[in-house]
């Protein structure tokens, strides 16, 4: 076994979990708590998902993560209290506010934002100093560019510029594919860490057209893997990109590229790693999502650890899974810059002796920022501050997306987009990413485009029949609750404006989703035509961009009352992935 079961043992009762933190004063230079014991004599450190925030937000973590079938009740489908008890987490605490729902509001006043790039680099900094020169290695799992109107319109050059600052070692990607070939190339070239996905090669066509790759024999368009010296130890460090970028995005922006997940090309690799390059720990660099990569551990063997991201599940613990040749410990470290994921490995020759892992939440309050961080942060930001900076509303309510079947902030894009459009309907695609908005707080139009900022964010009007409308809702639900971890994509439920439904999660492809009703509550007729407006759409449209309706709509002063998700639900009663479900 690569780690033995005693030693996985040993990792999930001692040190796997940093303590619940206490309540603490708003001091720049209190760190005590990023203070632990040293451990081994090589030290990872995984960030991922930062969806391109390099100033401290609020990010309200779901009060919904459904898990059905195998993974009901087990990480990363666990929410609020049940989540708490599972991880040993303190009600009432940092690490409670950092990892949950529960109290959002009362202690996002109490602990501030997190996250934030100056912020990061501080802590980043502080802990690769403890593990001691040449014994450590920084990591992103993708979606790094994208999710701000600064990264959207540099096309993430700004993250590239940022990234080099913070010393990113190796990267995967996912939203960064969605800017093109030439953009994403050109970004590379100014990026001084690697860029690996084994799971992305040349169509047939692209490689009899000589497309570029990274090994046109086998029509790998990037490196797969590299080795680092660390420490005197030989560490392989796989990259496994977003494997659905063609289906979940426009296929325009990779026409030449398949993804996949690709598991038997993988274990190739790691066994070439293993028998010919001599490495002393295997490590996945993975954009799969958590429940993806929980299966891909019990199949493909050789691989010590997967980092994981994509589902923007922060759990604190890393999971182990047995498979025919071992054990791999399988994490996914959150989102938007909240958390930073801290892997200590004591190597031996040949093996993995044993680990340690923590989720540090990054209190922006609790670190002192990196001045050269925030220096070129506000420099690449000061062309756009005062377009950013526009007052447009401010919050009635708490606003915030994450969840699997709504949010307030789509529920607003919604209501914008039958209102500019005089739709019966409307739909909002239920991405990941979008941080959250206290009440009372100014709304600008540098949030609108933290919800918004995609490179295909056209609006569009469709006639849709009520059926058509089904198949849609049934198709994503699906894709989110797939008993088959292969066939999940990641994201959440497609958000609905103007009709409600009830879902049934755990019923069979095509069951699910019933009682489809239109807000004056005549039902939605398979056969009648109905005004359908949307944005995000893979096809190409021309419509308006989203963040020009959705501002407009908040300017209105229009906005109505706050209201439910438009959902049912069934058959999860004493399901521990939901705990509140407007």
């Amino acid at each position: 076994m690569t780690i033995r079961r005693r030693e996985f043992i040993a990792l999930a009762g001692a040190a796997a979990l940093s303590p619940a933190l206490p309540r603490f004063a708003r001091a720049a230079d209190n760190v005590s708590v990023y203070d632990f014991e040293r451990f081994g004599n090589v030290r990872i450190l995984h960030m991922t998902d930062t969806h391109a925030q390099l100033l401290p937000v609020y990010f309200r973590e779901p009060s919904v993560n459904l898990g059905i079938g195998a993974m009901a009740g087990k990480p990363p489908h666990l929410v609020g209290r049940a989540f708490l008890e599972r991880f040993g987490i303190a009600p009432d605490s940092a690490d409670a506010y950092a990892f949950t729902f529960l109290d959002f509001e009362k202690s996002a006043a109490r602990f501030g934002r997190l996250g934030g790039f100056a912020h990061l680099k501080t802590l980043i900094d502080r802990l690769r100093s403890d593990a001691g020169q040449g014994r450590s290695l920084l990591l992103d799992g993708g979606d790094l560019w994208q999710g701000t109107g600064l990264a959207n319109t540099m096309q993430g050059s700004d993250m590239v510029e940022a990234a080099n600052l913070l010393g990113i070692e190796a990267m995967t990607g996912h939203w960064e594919f969605t800017y093109g070939e030439a953009a994403l190339r050109a970004n590379l070239e100014r990026f001084k860490g690697e860029f690996l996905a084994q799971n992305v090669f040349l169509t047939e066509e692209a490689a009899f057209n000589d497309a570029k790759a990274f090994d046109p024999a086998s029509g790998r368009v990037f490196k797969p893997a590299t080795i680092k010296e660390i420490g005197g130890y030989r560490v392989a460090v796989i990259g496994q990109a977003f494997p659905y970028v063609p289906i979940a995005h426009p296929r325009r922006f990779t026409p030449d590229w398949t993804f996949g997940i690709r598991d038997e090309e993988l274990q190739k690799l790691v066994d070439g790693l293993r028998s010919n390059d001599k490495v002393d720990a295997v490590v996945l660099l993975s954009h799969n999502g958590m429940d993806v990569d929980l299966k891909l551990a019990s199949r493909v063997t050789g691989i010590d650890v997967i980092l994981g991201g994509h589902t923007h599940d922060a759990v604190p613990q890393p999971i182990p899974v047995t498979n025919p040749g071992g054990s791999t410990l399988v994490t996914n470290a959150g989102s938007s810059g909240k958390f930073l994921g801290v892997l200590d490995l004591e190597l031996t020759k040949g093996r993995v002796a044993d680990a340690r892992y923590r989720l540090l939440p990054v209190f922006s309050e609790l670190l002192k920022p990196d001045a050269a961080m925030a220096g070129l942060i506000e420099k690449m930001r000061t062309p756009h501050a005062a377009a950013y900076a526009e007052k447009i509303a401010t919050s009635d309510r708490l606003l915030y997306r994450r969840g699997n079947f709504g949010g307030t902030v789509d529920q607003l894009i919604c209501d914008a987009l039958r209102s500019e459009f005089d739709a019966e309907i409307a739909l909002s695609p239920g991405f990941r990413w979008g941080n959250s908005i206290l009440p009372g707080q100014p709304m600008t139009m540098e949030d609108v485009l933290t919800e918004t900022a995609i490179s295909y964010p056209e609006t569009y009007i469709l006639t849709m029949t009520g059926s058509q409308i089904k198949d849609i809702l049934e198709d994503v639900c699906d894709n989110l609750f797939n008993a088959d971890p292969y066939h999940q994509q990641g994201g959440d439920m497609v958000r609905v404006g103007g009709f409600t439904y009830t879902c049934t999660p755990a019923e069979s492809v095509g069951r699910r989703i019933s009682d489809l009703k239109l807000d004056n509550s005549r039902p939605l007729e398979a056969t009648k035509s109905y005004k359908v407006a949307g944005w995000a759409s893979v096809n190409a449209q021309q419509g308006k961009p989203v963040w020009d309706v959705f501002a407009k709509h908040l300017a209105s002063g229009k906005m109505a009352a706050a209201r439910g998700t438009g959902v049912a639900l069934k058959g999860v009663d004493d399901n521990p992935g939901i705990a509140e479900h407007p």
